[in-house]
């Protein structure tokens, strides 16, 4: 009986003192001053997990923060985009001298080289050798640039020589060289220097632009006969 006693005692003894044991275990672990477990920035987090934050950002977890993605351009704004571009300037097109006057006439031919074939005896009066694109006319100043045009053909020369005389009081105002009248007849060469070669001794309709004035002895404006 007595060893029963004494055994209960210390049973009664050894639970109280596990039951303090446990009771301050459980008071340690809610007491303030034990360390506690800190939580980093996210920032942090995401740097220790080796994410990117733009990564963390697709998936929310910057604070509910969703970064913008970059989306394609409009057709509209790729169009707007390409007429903003500085276009390469057209090259002007080169346009020849403006006519002062113009108008139509029938044309001979000739070629005075001063040779005196065909009854030629003297050089052209305006001092320049007789020469391709070297005209006469009745009234014009010398050095005078004419145009000359005849079914789409078309060749510029200059007053170099008074002609025709006597036909030019019918109409006939201009005398061309004769490479000059075979080409605006056919696109063809003269049969010679002194013959067209081709029968004809006229061109009705011939069209003359004056391009420039000369400075030479002679009358501006509309042709006149030879001699008035």
């Amino acid at each position: 009986m007595q060893q029963r006693a004494i055994n209960v005692i210390l049973t009664g003894v050894t639970g109280t003192a596990l039951a303090g044991m446990m009771v301050a275990g459980v008071a340690a672990a809610s007491d303030d001053s034990a360390p506690k477990k800190q939580f980093l920035p996210q920032q942090a987090v995401a740097a220790q997990e080796h994410k990117s934050p733009e990564r963390l950002a697709d998936k929310g977890a910057l604070g509910g923060f969703t970064a913008p993605k970059a989306t394609a351009k409009s057709e509209a704004d790729a169009k707007a985009d390409s007429k903003a571009q500085p276009k390469k300037a057209a090259k002007p097109v080169k346009k020849g001298p403006k006519a002062l006057l113009s108008g139509k006439t029938t044309a001979s031919y000739f070629w005075d080289d001063g040779s005196g074939v065909n009854g030629d005896t003297g050089a052209p009066a305006g001092g320049k050798p007789m020469q391709k694109g070297l005209f006469a006319s009745p009234s014009w100043p010398m050095h005078t640039k004419v145009k000359v045009t005849y079914k789409g053909r078309s060749i510029t020369g200059f007053v170099g020589d008074r002609g025709p005389g006597e036909p030019s009081h019918r109409g006939v105002m201009l005398d061309l060289d004769t490479y000059t009248f075979r080409y605006l007849l056919d696109g063809k060469k003269p049969q010679s220097k002194y013959n067209a070669g081709s029968g004809e001794g006229h061109l009705k309709g011939v069209k003359w632009e004056v391009l420039s004035w000369g400075s030479g002895a002679g009358k501006k404006g509309m042709p006149r006969p030879f001699g008035s």
